[in-house]
């Protein structure tokens, strides 16, 4: 296996550099959930490729930290003689160097791969963390992909609904207030969202890798390689100055002097923490102020969200009659749907839709016990058929030039066991009472967590993954600050935000199942918010226990399927529109079947 040379080679850096370990992340100097091949060292490192995890390659052990989401995942896929898995969040580098080994301890980390806060934990370790400012793996990894250069295209006003000039405006009064100077900015959605640009250095993440700095008066400095910015217009980049992404640092250390920086203690690298003390600067630590006010989206992004969505449903439920007929006709002729056959179907009916430009993430085509990996992704030796006794998840998205979308649905395609048809209801419930929640304006994505949670608790249940989370407009499928989770998540929901609903169960080796809706939050009665769906995908009803519905869960869901019965029976076709009169009946009719 690639991974076992590259430890051997990697030790043998640490002995040169008199290290006792080294702390290889997923990650790269924007912190970006889906690296570039170029940036991803871990999967290089141990041949994992989830897309949240870290590393810590030692003289005699190697261990994989990886949250809940890929606990199965990574057993999967890792040498499990070379490297111990533990527990991203239950068991934390921190405390597990704290607790492991000896006071002391030389462990190198790389500054830009690394954020503030992370660091400050780290140091609370009793290790000596020794930054290194070179990239070390770089002289063990000789075919390296070379780094990506997309080229960026510009986000119109009229899809975008402001111009940049008037949102750097907006972010420089909110400095000024603050008392920085400048604002450093290091996530590649923000600086996008802020400039009106898109870009292709990550496929499915239309973001350019970049740097910025703006500066209390509204003058931007944009780091980024002009190569990129072919197919800009000159005009679109007035009042830009554009330099070199590797001089970031050095401009950071050179405009600090006297100072104060908007440093985001949980995005931005500690390396520019490090380049503004050393320039004689201070460092205000506080969220970079774009993430929130990208997140509370105005009349022409929400609208693009709803027209996006619309097109979206149309390629589901296409893609949704063609399944139901295909898998039982199929299966009976010994030539089963297969899981990678199901995604390539489905992105066909996509790619019908005329604003569609690409998948917002790799879709999760997951049959059977696959699913149970809750961030499985096929492949020719995992490849599962489709058939009537298992469950089939889809998790898959797409990109529009005015929107993105999430969306999941799991199905069945004959008759279940009980155990099965228990915990979809179970999950269906905990879907129906959040969806349909209203709250107080302001709440916080914890304190609605539990509302998803409760039909899976009382059954001794639950999963371990959030239950929701922001979506950027033509940008990130996981868009910050907003989460639904057991973790405290400080942010108040607004009307205008964009978030998901999305529980789940799983259980290995079995079966996984998951529900998930994107939706806007909208304002209700007076201080009261609710839910408003975004997404119109018939939800499978076939293993569902009927009885179990309460009235309120009954009427959501027939007002939900009218919806998208009326919405999208014009737009699809004459084969699919027939199905989607039998997948959108009352209940009351499914009772009578």
């Amino acid at each position: 296996m690639q991974h076992t040379s590259s430890l051997g080679a990697l030790r043998v850096l640490l002995r040169e550099r008199e290290l006792d370990g080294i702390i290889v992340p997923r990650a790269d100097a924007h912190q970006s959930e889906y690296c570039a091949p170029h940036d991803n060292k871990l999967e290089f490192i141990s041949g994992f490729t989830g897309s949240a995890g870290l590393a810590l390659v030692l003289a005699d052990r190697a261990l994989l930290f990886v949250d809940g989401r890929y606990q199965v995942q990574a057993r999967h896929q890792v040498n499990l003689a070379e490297f111990e898995i533990h527990h991203l969040h239950d068991e934390p580098l921190h405390l597990w160097l704290r607790d492991n080994l000896p006071a002391g301890k030389r462990i190198a980390f790389e500054p830009l791969l690394m954020v503030n806060s992370q660091y400050e934990s780290l140091r609370t370790s009793g290790c000596d963390l020794v930054a290194v400012d070179d990239d070390p793996l770089d002289t063990i990894w000789p075919d390296r992909p070379a780094a990506p250069c997309g080229e960026i295209i510009a986000m119109p006003d009229e899809i975008s609904g402001e111009s940049a000039a008037s949102k750097r405006e907006r972010i420089a009064q909110g400095l000024s207030t603050t008392g920085a100077d400048y604002l450093a900015l290091t996530q590649p959605d923000n600086i996008a969202w802020l400039l009106n640009v898109r870009g292709a250095d990550i496929p499915m993440s239309p973001v350019p890798h970049s740097f910025a700095l703006l500066s209390a008066d509204g003058d931007i400095e944009w780091f980024v390689a002009e190569d990129k910015l072919r197919k800009l217009n000159k005009a679109w980049l007035n009042g830009i100055t554009i330099r070199p992404m590797s001089e970031f640092l050095a401009r950071c250390q050179q405009v600090a002097t006297g100072k104060r920086i908007l440093i985001d203690a949980d995005s931005a690298p500690v390396a520019v923490r490090f380049a503004v003390e050393q320039g004689g600067g201070s460092v205000l630590w506080a969220p970079d102020p774009v993430t929130l006010i990208k997140a509370n989206k105005n009349d022409t992004e929400l609208a693009g969200y709803r027209d996006s969505h619309i097109e979206d449903g149309v390629a589901w439920v296409n893609f949704l009659a063609w399944l139901t007929r295909e898998v039982p006709r199929r299966e009976a002729a010994g030539n089963p749907v297969t899981e990678l056959e199901a995604q390539e179907k489905q992105l066909s009916f996509r790619q019908q839709g005329s604003t569609f430009t690409e998948q917002s993430f790799s879709t999760i085509s997951a049959a059977g016990s696959n699913a149970a990996m809750c961030h499985y992704h096929s492949s020719p030796e995992t490849n599962f058929a489709l058939t009537a006794a298992q469950f089939y998840l889809n998790d898959s998205g797409g990109q529009y030039i005015n929107g993105t979308t999430d969306a999941t649905r799991t199905l069945s395609f004959g008759e279940l066991d009980a155990t099965r048809r228990l915990h979809y209801t179970a999950v269906l419930k905990g879907f129906l009472a959040l969806i349909s929640l209203q709250f107080p304006q302001g709440t916080q994505g914890h304190q609605l967590d539990a509302f998803a949670r409760r039909p899976l608790w009382e059954l001794g249940l639950d999963y371990d993954h959030g239950t929701g989370h922001g979506v950027g407009h033509r940008l990130m499928i996981h868009e910050n600050p907003h989460r639904m989770a057991k973790k405290v998540n400080p942010w108040p929901m607004l009307p205008g935000n964009i978030i998901t609903i999305e529980p789940g169960y799983y259980q290995a080796d079995s079966h996984g199942i998951r529900i998930e809706n994107q939706v806007e939050v909208i304002a209700s009665q007076t201080g009261f918010c609710k839910f408003s769906s975004l997404t119109l995908i018939p939800i499978d009803l076939s293993a569902v226990n009927v009885d179990l519905l309460s009235p309120q869960d009954i009427a959501w869901l027939d007002d939900y399927h009218r919806q998208v019965r009326e919405t999208l029976s014009p737009r699809v076709n004459e084969e699919a529109r027939q199905w989607l009169d039998a997948a959108t009946l009352p209940v009351s009719q499914l009772r009578k079947q």
